[in-house]
């Protein structure tokens, strides 16, 4: 895709990016996304539009509050940096199509979740069921993946970690994740299919076990500490859109 076209798409990203930092914020205190205006968390003062503008006032502030200069958090700009990034992706990988905007809302859902587990070890439903709802209804815009695939996925990766939550109350008898990684999974499955949410499953569980290995090392984690797997299954989920399903084809071509 031309430059002149990948500008207006990374401006695009930028713009979501900053409405996904209000959503991370707000949604999982129970707030609106949309009312009040933005205001500095320590002194409460409202954001001016100028000082509101994407990467650039971030940097402009020098990461500061204008009112009382209190530090910004380097999460903002950088999760604004992270959406255009993935919005270029997206149109660069599905070219100029509906496929691609689809792609972008699977993105940004992937993003706010992913970051608000992180945060606050929670996977609302008013992200959640929705998301479910828009991945199977967007399945006429995606390529590869077909209603059916994506009814299976859906029951797939529900089904697959109601199989793991039960597993492990047995052997543990306690409780290892909760229904919203369930309804994560069917979302994941509603877009990408069955062989989506099987390697979205396979690459958020290793890159999982990896990061926990690691803190484990540097004790910085105890065995028995809880990590938030929302956040490893939206890398995975990613990692499957990209893909295109390629490196399930060449597992099961193996068989």
């Amino acid at each position: 895709m031309p430059l002149p076209f990948l500008i207006p798409v990374a401006l695009g990203g930028l713009v979501v990016g900053s409405y996904l930092n209000v959503v991370v914020h707000r949604l999982p205190r129970g707030l609106s996304t949309v009312r009040p205006a933005s205001c500095c968390p320590a002194c409460e003062a409202p954001i001016k539009a100028y000082d509101n503008i994407p990467v650039l006032s971030y940097l402009l502030l020098r990461g500061r509050c204008r009112t009382c200069a209190a530090p910004i958090s380097l999460r903002y700009p950088l999760v604004e940096v992270a959406t255009a990034t993935l919005f270029v992706a997206c149109a660069l990988i599905f070219g100029w199509s509906l496929q691609a905007v689809a792609a972008a809302l699977f993105c940004s859902l992937m993003v706010a979740l992913g970051l608000i587990d992180l945060e606050h070890m929670i996977l609302p439903d008013k992200l959640t069921l929705p998301g479910i709802a828009l991945g199977l209804a967007l399945q006429p815009w995606i390529d590869g993946v077909t209603m059916l695939d994506a009814l299976i996925g859906t029951l797939i990766g529900a089904g697959a970690l109601i199989l793991l939550i039960n597993v492990w109350f047995w052997l543990r008898e306690e409780e290892g994740m909760g229904l919203g990684d369930v309804n994560l999974m069917a979302l994941i499955g509603a877009f990408l299919g069955w062989k989506g949410v099987l390697l979205a499953l396979f690459s958020g569980a290793l890159a999982g076990a990896l990061v926990g290995l690691l803190l484990m090392a540097v004790r910085r984690l105890a065995l028995t500490s809880k990590l938030p797997f929302g956040t490893f299954l939206a890398v995975g989920a990613l990692v499957a859109l990209f893909s295109r399903g390629h490196w399930i084809d060449a597992y099961l071509s193996l068989l």
